[in-house]
């Protein structure tokens, strides 16, 4: 039951929806209504309901046979109470005897009151996970039955905060899940994939034709990955057991199109035609675990694990950005299983990037005239998630003689103000998981403001990286807080990690404000350097931080120009 309490939540309660498969569950609406406080009924049922197919997206489309049944509810306005109750029933599980349902007692609006009752049969005991929770539930076992409550009142509102951690000691949730194992859950899908790595001729005639200009096993490895994540569309067809069993290798490639878990496949079996081990490995891509509750649902993305001699690796073949050897963003530090063949399971990490590493280097090398202007040669050499992304720019999307003038129109203005950009060049080793090299020309930009016998000349990269109050405003709105801080995430928003260097060529008889013990001949050279780190901060610690950043943006600041004296 929900009070409606502005205008602006009516619409939100006055349509409702629900969701189901009707292949597997049965759904039943056993009441909705619109009453008043008081308890005066306003309407008793839906004023129109219908019953429709949920429409796959034009881009990336996932085929499902869910339904959602949609309401329109009357006389919903300010103060009304919307009162409603629904059934699912599974009917048929895709693996017998798996559940799994999770609980917020601390939603994100205000409870008056909430209850979790979990009625199993008394020889039935599920896995149950409690986070955080003030309140003990309260256990009754009669005629065979055993019944657990979980109730609370009086819930407050729990408001999101910027750069909250993962794990934290506020959201209040429970989770009930069947009493199985992880190995199962790895047997069964074994089970279900075992026959779709078979090779075909068709197979092998794609095989041939894909690795025919290879000089090395780790060329044809390659070729096969670009191939199935480039080359195969991504269509998820999630009907029956699609949702679960992955289609036929041949079947993939004969329809050019195939999900997470086709795309695995058909990359497993290729692989081991080539006479290299690799694994299908089950993961929540971007989400989270819990690795007390083993069940089917946990899991909403399949990759592949390949073994080589200098160790595993963990490819995605639905990222067709991310090189050979590295993982998207999502997929990295989760919880996954690897499944074997026969069924054996292992349960393990994926590697996680260090985020102490440089993957942005950039080095400028250039001139300054008497008129304060600058001309420079800019080399840009980027790995990881930038270099992931640049290759994305540059090379998947092909853009046109236009779109490439734009681009370094941007990149010339990013180095100094009014600089020209010129003789564009990139290199991409992105493939072989190097680097992504862009090369060009920055002519005639703003360098430095000439004052009397004085210039003031800016610091390009340290000119960006100054501001850090919204940053800091952004915390500071949020006031007691009460989530951990995430400091990779801050981090990253306040610049992420990078090495530039400066190499100026100052004119005749210029010479630069530096302090004594300092030499510096005509060419002035600076170097600047961040690193960001990963890590948890108690919300006592927020102001710590704050003085933190602070303290980074005055020194930034301070340090972003140079007084150069002018020559005569």
């Amino acid at each position: 039951m929900v009070q409606v309490l502005k205008e602006d939540a009516v619409e939100r309660w006055a349509e409702f929806s629900f969701s189901y498969e009707p292949r597997h569950e049965r759904l039943t609406v056993n009441w909705v209504r619109v009453v008043k406080p008081d308890g005066t009924v306003l309407s008793d049922k839906a004023g129109i309901a219908q019953d429709a197919d949920v429409p796959a997206p034009m881009n990336d489309p996932v085929y499902v046979e869910q339904k959602v049944r949609r309401m329109s509810l009357a006389n919903v306005r300010p103060g009304t109470l919307v009162d409603y109750s629904y059934t699912v029933e599974e009917l048929k599980p895709f693996r017998t005897g798996d559940f799994f349902a999770p609980w917020r007692v601390n939603p994100g609006t205000l409870v008056r009151r909430s209850r979790l009752m979990l009625d199993t049969p008394a020889s039935l005991v599920p896995r149950v996970a409690e986070r955080n929770l003030n309140f003990k539930p309260v256990t009754v076992v009669a005629n065979g039955r055993r019944v657990v409550t979980w109730a609370a009142q009086d819930v407050p509102r729990i408001e999101p905060e910027p750069f909250a951690s993962d794990s934290n000691g506020v959201d209040m949730r429970i989770d009930v899940g069947a009493p199985a194992a992880w190995r199962e859950i790895g047997a069964w899908y074994a089970g279900l994939a075992r026959d779709r790595y078979a090779m075909t001729p068709a197979l092998e005639r794609k095989l041939a034709s894909l690795v025919a200009g290879a000089r090395t096993l780790d060329d044809s490895i390659k070729a096969v990955h670009r191939y199935v994540t480039r080359d195969v569309r991504y269509v998820a067809i999630s009907l029956r057991m699609g949702g679960y069993q992955p289609h036929a290798a041949a079947e993939v490639v004969a329809t050019g199109y195939g999900d997470c878990k086709d795309k695995a496949t058909l990359f497993i079996a290729l692989m081991k035609r080539m006479g290299i081990t690799a694994f299908p490995v089950l993961l929540s891509a971007g989400g989270s675990v819990e690795r007390a509750l083993p069940t089917i649902s946990a899991f909403n993305h399949a990759i592949a694990a390949v073994e080589r001699p200098a160790g595993r690796l963990f490819v995605d073949l639905t990222a067709s950005d991310v090189p050979w050897g590295s993982l998207p963003e999502p997929d990295q530090g989760q919880f996954v299983l690897v499944i074997r063949p026969d069924g054996r399971t292992e349960e393990t990490i994926t590697p996680e990037s260090d985020r102490s590493e440089i993957h942005n280097r950039v080095t400028i090398a250039g001139s300054l005239d008497t008129a304060g202007f600058a001309g420079a040669r800019v080399d840009m050499i980027m790995d990881g998630a930038l270099g992931d992304a640049y290759h994305s720019i540059l090379v998947n999307s092909q853009p046109d003689s236009t779109s490439l003038a734009q681009f370094l129109r941007r990149l010339a203005s990013g180095i100094y103000p009014e600089s020209e950009g010129d003789s564009l060049q990139f290199s991409d080793e992105t493939d072989r998981g190097g680097e992504f090299r862009i090369g060009f020309l920055a002519r005639s930009g703003r360098a430095a403001q000439l004052a009397g016998p004085v210039a003031v000349l800016a610091l390009p990269f340290l000119r960006r990286l100054g501001d850090v109050k919204p940053l800091v405003a952004e915390l500071q709105a949020h006031r007691p807080r009460r989530f951990p801080i995430d400091v990779a995430e801050v981090a990253g928003a306040s610049g992420g990690n990078g090495e530039s260097r400066l190499q100026l060529e100052l004119p005749e008889g210029w010479q630069a404000e530096l302090p004594k013990n300092v030499a510096l001949s005509r060419v002035l050279t600076v170097t600047e350097r961040r690193v960001g780190r990963r890590g948890v901060l108690p919300p006592e610690r927020l102001d710590d931080l704050v003085a933190w950043l602070e303290q980074v943006s005055a020194a930034t600041r301070e340090s972003a120009s140079i007084v150069l004296r002018r020559g005569p």
